[in-house]
């Protein structure tokens, strides 16, 4: 009969364990079993067992907080040598006064595994500034390069429009002087020639000579300062050939900035 009484207040008890809800009327006893349950649990949480490297770690730290004492034989020999507590290390007092501190390795790698990750960091990081130097060289270079053709280019328009406008002063000047027909046939321009835009010009103006634009330009020059006492860069005929040496800065247009 009492096992029976004990099977049907554990069955009310799961029952009402599993419909609690708000409203509903609880038990006395069920309820204060309930709040004994929580409380277990707490305590269990609590004074639950520490890990084995917890209980380690506790050991060790309260180990190397207490100084040695005499039962060390370590520390009993030092004393019966004339140490003192708190007294260096060595025959003159010149050795260390604090035990060399304990470095615990917590990792799982092998020794040397922090060093080794330690020069791949410094290898990897000197690799980048490496790359990086090496980026912001070769975009120098190129910049330089750039310059350097833009500089060309324009060095070289520069001497095409002297050569032109030495050809148009030669044709003028020779005709003052009443010469039908040109020295060379590239010392004067072609009518038809200067109605063309600067890109046909390129392509057609010296189209058959063996001579550079700037082999030209110094030739016709030359003929210019010898045949008409005319300079192009300083846009002046002169009467004279000691006049022409004399003012004129020189055969260049280098010469004449």
């Amino acid at each position: 009969m009492e096992e029976e009484e004990d099977d049907y207040m554990s069955d009310s008890f799961i029952n009402v364990q599993q419909d609690i809800r708000p409203g509903l009327p609880m038990v006395r006893h069920v309820k204060e079993a309930i709040q004994k349950e929580e409380k277990q649990r707490e305590a269990n949480q609590k004074n639950r067992q520490k890990s084995l490297k917890e209980e380690e770690r506790e050991r060790r730290d309260t180990v190397l907080k207490n100084a040695l004492g005499n039962e060390n034989k370590g520390f009993a020999l030092l004393q019966k040598m004339g140490y003192k507590s708190g007294q260096a290390l060595g025959k003159s007092g010149g050795g260390i006064v604090e035990p060399i501190p304990l470095n615990i390795k917590t990792g799982r790698g092998g020794l040397g595994h922090e060093e080794s990750q330690k020069r791949k960091a410094e290898e990897r990081l000197e690799n980048y500034r490496r790359k990086i130097h090496m980026k912001k060289q070769a975009d120098e270079d190129a910049a330089d390069q750039f310059r350097m053709r833009f500089k060309s280019k324009q060095e070289e328009r520069k001497i095409e429009g002297d050569l032109r406008k030495s050809q148009r002063a030669c044709q003028q000047l020779d005709t003052q002087k009443d010469i039908k027909v040109p020295k060379e046939i590239w010392y004067w321009t072609e009518p038809e020639q200067e109605e063309k835009d600067q890109e046909e010009e390129e392509k057609d103006e010296y189209k058959g000579s063996d001579l550079s634009v700037l082999e030209k330009l110094q030739i016709l020059t030359a003929y210019l300062r010898e045949e008409h006492l005319y300079c192009i860069w300083c846009g002046t005929a002169y009467e004279e050939a000691a006049d022409l040496s004399s003012n004129c800065p020189g055969d260049s247009s280098a010469d004449h900035d």
